[in-house]
């Protein structure tokens, strides 16, 4: 996942400046969902290419494949999307083929959709280099289910036919793709109206074989009703949503059940603070404790502090390792497990520090988890202590324009 920095001119007021000064992340991400699933544990995988099943199962299974879908669009996912905006900096230095190395390596364990922007740093570029190899040697067959979903995240200009489509031509040159799998949406100003032109522009664009499908990124729920009362074929918003951040249920939510979009989350795991990593830490006090050293750590520490503060949250890892001792799996599993048993939800993404760290043993065992009635209560119990995010910060994507 990738940082998005308010361009100048676009600087929210009060903490919703604060969660996008000095760079932090502002991390942007109707349709119908169809869920799908092996019929026995062992034959489970991750949306793998070879072998995902096709039977449609009731929301909450240990499904592994999504399709978002707004009438005769569709397009397959895995229900745990490699985010790359640790790419654009921030993270580590990042080589083009130990990179795409790990880009296989997460394929060929059944991880198959990558999730980028056109502001991530090199990340189209790498994944065009990816899809290059896995033409070469896997085939065809393979790389045709390989899905790249990318985002689009204009500065606040006039948008022309030209200029909506020399961008999207951009992005289609640099992921050496003939279509985009997915085009993701962000606009800054809502009251610059220009959003609605850019979203035609995209649609003709999509009809004309330049994308397969529409979508949105932090867009809030008034203005997803608008676009889609204006018949924008949009199969999925791309928003925050963890354990945490619950916002998504609070508006969204509704208008998911109503019309049937569905979600892609991040944020899912707060960059790693929700891990074993800060269980019990004293950040306060300097090298006592893991540091928050990354763009993402810094940015939802931040959203720690506006839901309850660092003594609420270390309640929560409590509770979140309780339960992942109880089921044998890492808290970070719990905690993206839960968000994906939302009913709005179509996939999470996990963050790939490509060349540097995987995590593809605790993203394998998401989908064998399952949380009992007893683990969500205790989870629910935790989260009900917590402020309301929507009062402090408002509805989903509000962090990243004027109140």
């Amino acid at each position: 996942m990738a940082s998005i920095l308010c361009p100048q001119g676009v600087v929210p007021n009060g903490l919703n400046r604060a969660l996008c000064d000095g760079g932090f992340p502002l991390r942007m991400q109707s349709a119908l969902i169809s869920f799908s699933s092996d019929a026995a544990r062992t034959k489970r995988q991750c949306c793998s290419t070879i072998c995902a099943q096709r039977v449609i199962v009731d929301q909450g299974d240990q499904s592994t494949v999504a399709t978002v879908q707004y009438k005769d669009d569709k397009l397959e996912i895995c229900r745990v999307v490699n985010g790359m905006w640790q790419t654009s900096g921030g993270w580590g230095n990042i080589e083009p083929k130990p990179a795409v190395d790990s880009m296989l390596r997460y394929l060929d364990a059944g991880f198959s959709t990558f999730d980028m922007a056109d502001i991530y740093g090199p990340a189209e570029d790498l994944y065009g280099i990816f899809i290059n190899r896995v033409r070469r040697e896997r085939g065809d067959e393979v790389a045709f289910n390989v899905k790249g979903l990318t985002k689009w995240v204009p500065p606040p200009v006039k948008m022309t036919r030209s200029f909506v489509e020399q961008s999207i031509d951009r992005s289609r040159k640099r992921m050496d793709v003939k279509a985009l799998d997915m085009l993701q949406f962000h606009w800054w100003e809502y009251s610059n109206p220009g959003y609605m032109d850019a979203l035609k522009h995209l649609r003709d664009l999509k009809e004309a074989g330049k994308i397969k499908t529409l979508a949105l990124t932090n867009f809030d729920t008034e203005r997803l009703q608008i676009i889609l009362n204006n018949e924008i074929p949009i199969v999925s918003n791309q928003v925050q949503y963890s354990i945490v951040d619950t916002r998504p249920q609070k508006k969204m939510a509704e208008v998911c059940k109503l019309t049937g979009v569905k979600l892609i989350t991040y944020g899912t795991v707060m960059g790693g603070l929700l891990s074993e990593k800060f269980l019990d830490a004293n950040i306060s006090i300097p090298f006592a404790g893991p540091s928050l050293n990354t763009p993402s750590l810094k940015k939802y520490k931040q959203m720690v502090d506006a839901w309850g503060g660092w003594s609420l949250f270390q309640e929560l890892l409590r509770t979140l390792k309780k339960i992942s001792v109880k089921h044998g799996v890492s808290i970070p599993t719990v905690a993206v497990r839960y968000v994906l048993n939302q009913p709005a939800v179509a996939a999470s993404m996990i963050g790939v520090r490509l060349g540097l760290s995987e995590h593809i043993k605790d993203s394998k065992a998401i989908f064998d988890l399952q949380l009992d009635v007893e683990d969500e209560a205790s989870i629910k119990q935790v989260i009900t202590k917590g402020r309301n995010l929507m009062a402090v910060i408002g509805d989903c994507g509000d962090e990243y324009r004027r109140p």
